[in-house]
């Protein structure tokens, strides 16, 4: 195929949110070029989780039918200080259920979607620089091969830039990422398992180093339905708690000491790690005809590391509008989006995050949540987000407060 000269909207990044970017604005009837550097099916350092979040965002694309054909699970099983807790999904306004398929597939998979909704893909050009007029993106410059290699532009209207979490695009266009909020550092790994087919996710909350210190983070284990799981290990830090941890042993140590419990045989594969900005803890996400969307816009859940449900939302959001305001300025009304539907749970979950970065709270605390399944029910429903607008119930609106109660508070809210 032809590589296009020019295009209505041209997404940068192809992985869940800049796919679902690429969907629905062809779906909606604009012009689309979503383009990336790798070749798919490719590999994502991820924990392979799909949230009920997720699901929903992904059945509002037509892939339910495609998701349960996958594993699916009914909740969390919660491990720690001496404890084990069986969690189901709280569902409410969301669905009941959830997934886990590994980003090699569902990326892949996003991708075709997109490129079936009428989206034209680019694979194997990475996006160096960018030629402005005016103030506004005019055109991306590619570059396909080794470093010097074939360089073409593509011409846009608008600009959506989704290229993860180091976002090379973004920070060409002055993304800057503030570590005075929290940000994760997480390894992953699979690993065969005779629970492979398991209907729990399950995490330990008390994950302990070789010298049996408590750490700011947590394991888990995500079943994958097709003999292996997704296991790894992530810890929390701030400018002022820098992590110290070396996150792939410490990914290998909880393995050996999840071996027997549940059924890992042979040697862990694929051992990946990644940093992660979070909760929006990002600034210039946008300017007059360009937006960041997920990862690159730090559009991850500081209390469980979760990106995906967030990159399927914002694309959706940021196609919406577009077309429904063709003519705006995105510099200013999309960070006034992403804050409508992210600035009040965001400044909470990254508030509370910080405070597990402190192991004396974790080790005070863990033992009092782990002995109430109410309080982690709770847990669970604000950890995982599991809150819409349309939720009324005690829960829902006290984590709302929350949330309007810690933005009041923030010195830099999310997005600015």
């Amino acid at each position: 195929m032809t590589t296009p000269q020019r295009t209505d909207v041209l997404v940068v990044g192809a992985g869940p949110a800049g796919s679902a970017a690429a969907a629905w604005s062809a779906r909606l009837g604009l012009d689309v070029v979503l383009a990336d550097a790798a070749v798919f099916p490719r590999d994502k350092t991820c924990g392979d989780g799909l949230t009920p979040r997720a699901i929903g965002e992904l059945g509002r694309l037509g892939l339910t039918d495609w998701l349960r054909a996958h594993t699916v699970n009914q909740g969390l099983r919660a491990h720690g200080f001496g404890q084990t807790l069986h969690l189901p999904w709280p569902g409410g306004t969301l669905p009941d259920w959830g997934s886990a398929v590994a980003r090699t597939e569902l990326d892949d998979h996003l991708r075709t979607t997109a490129l079936k909704s009428g989206a034209i893909g680019i694979d194997g050009a990475r996006a160096v620089d960018v030629r402005l007029e005016g103030g506004r993106v005019a055109a991306v410059v590619f570059e396909r091969g080794t470093r010097g290699g074939e360089r073409f532009e593509i011409e846009c209207q608008r600009l959506v830039v989704a290229d993860g979490v180091r976002s090379p695009l973004g920070k060409i266009l002055g993304r800057e990422w503030h570590r005075d909020t929290v940000y994760g550092v997480a390894g992953r790994s699979y690993v065969a398992s005779s629970m492979s087919d398991d209907p729990w996710i399950s995490s330990h909350l008390e994950l302990r180093d070789a010298d049996g210190k408590v750490v700011p983070g947590y394991g888990w284990i995500f079943p994958l339905g097709n003999g292996e799981v997704n296991i790894g290990a992530g810890t929390l830090a701030t400018a002022q708690r820098p992590t110290d941890v070396a996150v792939k042993p410490l990914m290998r140590l909880y393995a050996e000491q999840c071996r027997e419990g549940f059924g890992l045989e042979g040697d862990l594969r694929a051992e990946t790690s990644a940093l992660l900005p979070m909760g929006g803890a990002v600034s210039n996400v946008a300017g007059p005809n360009w937006a960041l969307i997920g990862d690159a816009a730090a559009c991850v859940n500081p209390l469980n590391g979760e990106g995906i449900d967030y990159g399927l939302e914002s694309g959706r959001f940021i196609a919406e509008l577009m077309v429904e305001q063709p003519g705006s300025d995105l510099g200013i009304v999309w960070p006034a989006v992403l804050r409508e539907h992210y600035g009040e749970s965001f400044s909470i979950a990254r508030r509370l995050a910080g405070v597990a970065t402190r192991p004396r709270v974790v080790n005070a605390l863990g033992p009092i949540g782990m002995r109430s399944d109410l309080l982690m029910t709770l847990a669970l429903r604000w950890m995982g987000n599991l809150v819409t607008d349309e939720d009324r119930d005690r829960a829902a609106r006290v984590w709302r407060w929350a949330g309007r109660t810690s933005l009041t508070r923030d010195e830099r809210p999310p997005f600015s």
